[in-house]
């Protein structure tokens, strides 16, 4: 984790005991994240939900979630800035006097608004502490009184904000779309049986479970047997097409014990050019044949022990962002005037169009005040609209931690670039005006 980071617990709701528990199992959360063969068995990841989003034309609005698993906590604090409204449930102790004149205090479960002043972020034990001053009529919380609200997993919260840039909605999508992280798909099958399955970083899901019925083959005729094997293959291309971005997936496993898997290649090929599917023909190379015990998801283990398909699967976002930073480096040493650093010239280079790769931290996005958070806002949309790429690292991460050594912005240029010095360098050139 960046040592840049300076988290602040607060006084912690849990006994020493359970929070030392949680404190491990949170850190081999986030040690697993990147490993090769995902997830350990019987372990599950799943996405935020997204209850209801509510977005005005002038970019006001609010958005309902549940975080479901302590990595959702991560982007629940990327998400949240000063300033921003937040209803949630909590526990308030509340003082009554009886008629005896004797005061007792009772815990009373209320839905508290504030408007948010100071966010604290506890990455061992994956809590969120928001404090600010309660802003809704509350018969037990005075308005404008200060209160904390305590974020917990599996409980819904309100999140409103007067202006919702593009990069907090788009966290808002990833982070709730499980295909948008998906980086590989898989598709185990045997006669009959199929499986459609999304990888991400975090978890395997089963998107769509095939079974079709295929007759024996008889002596002297195997025309049931063939049209069964033609209804079996159709349903596997339309599921493949249903549940696979080849936008974002970067390869399809296509597992079976025998032929199968060889066979149905063939076909969905054949298919797709009589077709003119596009995303299938184009697609061609991304899809990775491989042999399984069955047709069954759990064949996927086997797959994913192999030393050329973890060599393949390398090619996930965390891959890339690993590389991007190297090649970075590689080009700040070969050719200097194609490796920017530092605000001032990445502005600099995005003005110019010269931008072919942008790399910024999701710290940068959670700067205190607005005007600095809206110029690296800015910064994004002017390289997006260049069709530059533009990866989002995380601060949690040890490419994010590089990236920060550079003032948390750099850039791969597509041409050799020289700009004029105004007495700043790249690095102390990052609070410059534009």
């Amino acid at each position: 984790m960046s040592s840049a980071w300076v988290w602040r617990l607060g006084d912690s709701p849990f006994s020493p005991y359970v929070s030392l528990l949680c404190n491990f199992y949170c850190l081999f959360l986030f040690s697993i994240r990147d490993h090769p063969l995902g997830k350990p068995e019987g372990l599950h990841f799943i996405a935020m939900k997204l209850l209801s989003e509510y977005i005005e034309k002038n970019q006001s609005g609010s958005v309902r979630l549940i975080p479901q698993e302590p990595e959702d906590m991560w982007h629940v604090y990327n998400l949240i800035q000063k300033g921003d409204q937040l209803t949630a449930s909590t526990v308030r102790g509340v003082k009554s006097e009886s008629k005896t004149g004797s005061v007792s205090t009772d815990r009373v479960r209320l839905s508290l608004t504030i408007a948010i002043e100071d966010v604290f972020f506890d990455s061992y034990a994956c809590a969120l502490r928001i404090n600010g001053r309660n802003i809704a009529e509350n018969k037990f919380v005075a308005f404008g009184q200060y209160h904390t609200l305590d974020l917990e997993m599996n409980q819904p919260f309100t999140l409103g904000k007067a202006e919702w840039d593009l990069i907090s909605l788009q966290r808002v999508k990833d982070a709730c779309d499980i295909t948008r992280q998906a980086d590989v798909a898989a598709v185990t099958m045997q006669e009959g049986l199929a499986v459609v399955c999304l990888m991400t970083q975090y978890m395997t899901v089963v998107r769509q479970r095939i079974e079709v019925p295929i007759p024996r083959k008889r002596r002297g005729s195997t025309t049931n047997y063939e049209k069964g094997v033609q209804r079996f293959y159709e349903q596997i291309y339309r599921a493949i097409k249903q549940h696979i971005d080849f936008g974002v997936v970067k390869v399809v496993i296509l597992g079976s014990p025998g032929f199968v898997r060889d066979q149905f290649f063939d076909y969905m090929m054949a298919e797709a050019v009589k077709a003119e599917d596009r995303a299938i023909i184009e697609s061609k190379s991304k899809f990775l044949l491989v042999h399984t015990s069955s047709g069954h998801k759990g064949a996927l283990e086997e797959v994913m022990r192999d030393p050329q398909i973890k060599a393949r699967l390398a090619d996930t976002k965390s891959a890339l962002e690993a590389r991007a930073i190297d090649k970075f480096y590689q080009m700040l040493n070969d050719e200097p005037d194609r490796a920017f650093y530092g605000y001032h010239d990445v502005h600099k280079a995005a003005e110019n169009g010269a931008i072919g790769t942008l790399m910024v931290t999701d710290e940068l996005f959670r700067a205190a005040d607005v005007p600095t958070r809206k110029k690296y806002i800015r910064l994004v949309e002017d390289s997006q609209a260049t069709n530059a790429d533009v990866l989002v690292f995380s601060s949690l991460h040890v490419s994010g931690e590089r990236l920060n050594q550079l003032a948390g912005v750099a850039a791969i240029l597509n041409f050799p670039l020289v700009i004029e010095s105004d007495g700043e360098s790249g690095a102390e050139g990052d609070d410059g005006e534009e």
